[in-house]
């Protein structure tokens, strides 16, 4: 089968490997799309970052391996006890590898498990015809959810994890730092809680048009004083929460400076260098910033149900893409800025049709 192999940064290749057999308590999934992730680019041009070049304490794999861990499938086979599975299933993937013995696990808080790991990323993952997975990452899907939607799951779960965090509701108003998949999964989530009162801040005319044809409200921060902007219409009182997934330093003082006296800023960003914290900010307003990472299942099962529900929309923003295309459309074209977001079909042939 073909598969997306990860050597080292710079270094992908599409390869023939073997197909994977499923073991006890696994499934076997033929996969219908994987999403190429801002952190597959991190590893792709300045990794290894955190595929491991040592076996992982949880999956005994380390470099090379196949990459993807944002995607969705129809289950071909079932292992031995994968009782309550069979072929024919639609799944997205919860990627997530975790000890469930240390204290965050105890708590049922195994999205910041001490020994974390991803299917792939520490694992072989979905960026391939085919992929093996353990039950407890399954999530089925209904049947007006579409495998490219359900390849989506992953990263709009990051997003609505992030925006439970930041604790609104229908009367609230809130801000988001950065039009790119995740700030557009924040914009569906925040939606799908009955938030009317959603501004998206985006410099990017590509990224702002992209988000404004699903219905937004965007702001160009290199022409609007945000924060006097949210000042004036909430009148006075600063906005009910403010998210950051742009990952840049103005972007985090401006979203402090939005906030309200005691409101969260909730960081669901990757930053590759140290930013300045705005203490002064916090201190004066009481308010705070709060880090976001991941999911849990039952972000992965709201999603779906919002999904089901007709809420979130791929026209516009998401470009389905060949495998063998991957470095060209995929890694090259994301970060280039051409595309906002990319879903490989391992059965799709180089003009992107399937085979």
């Amino acid at each position: 089968m073909k598969a997306a192999v990860y050597y080292g940064p710079n270094k992908v290749e599409v390869a023939d490997v073997p197909e994977p057999d499923p073991t006890p308590g696994t499934v076997k999934i033929k996969v219908g799309f994987n999403g190429i992730c801002g952190t597959d680019l991190h590893e792709y041009y300045a990794g290894p970052i955190f595929v491991p070049t040592e076996p992982h304490p949880l999956t005994g794999r380390q470099l090379p391996l196949t990459m993807g861990h944002e995607f969705s499938g129809t289950i071909t086979e079932v292992g031995a006890g994968a009782t309550d599975y069979a072929p024919g299933d639609r799944v997205a993937v919860e990627p997530i590898y975790r000890c469930g013995h240390c204290a965050p696990c105890r708590a049922g808080t195994y999205n910041i498990c001490q020994q974390i790991g991803f299917h792939g990323l520490m694992s072989d993952g979905g960026m391939a015809e085919y992929t093996v997975v353990p039950t407890d990452m399954l999530h089925r899907l209904p049947d007006n959810v579409s495998l490219e939607l359900g390849a989506l799951v992953e990263p709009m779960s990051v997003a609505y994890h992030a925006a439970t965090l930041g604790e609104v509701g229908p009367p609230h108003t809130a801000v988001i730092f950065g039009a790119g998949p995740i700030g557009i999964g924040l914009w569906f989530a925040l939606r799908g809680k009955g938030l009317d009162s959603v501004f998206v801040v985006e410099p990017s005319p590509t990224r702002r048009a992209a988000i404004e044809a699903l219905g937004a409200k965007t702001l160009d921060p290199t022409t609007t004083d945000v924060p006097a902007f949210i000042a004036d219409h909430t009148g006075g009182r600063g906005a009910d929460a403010a998210f950051d997934a742009a990952g840049v330093a103005p972007a985090i003082a401006a979203a402090t400076a939005c906030v309200g006296a005691r409101k969260p800023t909730i960081s669901v960003a990757i930053y590759e260098k140290p930013l300045p914290t705005p203490l002064l900010n916090l201190v004066m307003n009481e308010s705070r910033i709060q880090g976001s990472l991941c999911y849990t299942s039952a972000d992965f099962a709201a999603v779906i149900d919002l999904m089901a529900q007709g809420v979130y929309d791929a026209k516009g923003w998401v470009t389905p893409i060949a495998i063998d295309d991957v470095i060209d459309e995929g890694f090259e074209a994301l970060h280039a800025g051409q595309k906002m977001k990319v879903l490989v079909n391992p059965a799709a042939n180089p003009n992107g049709e399937a085979s």
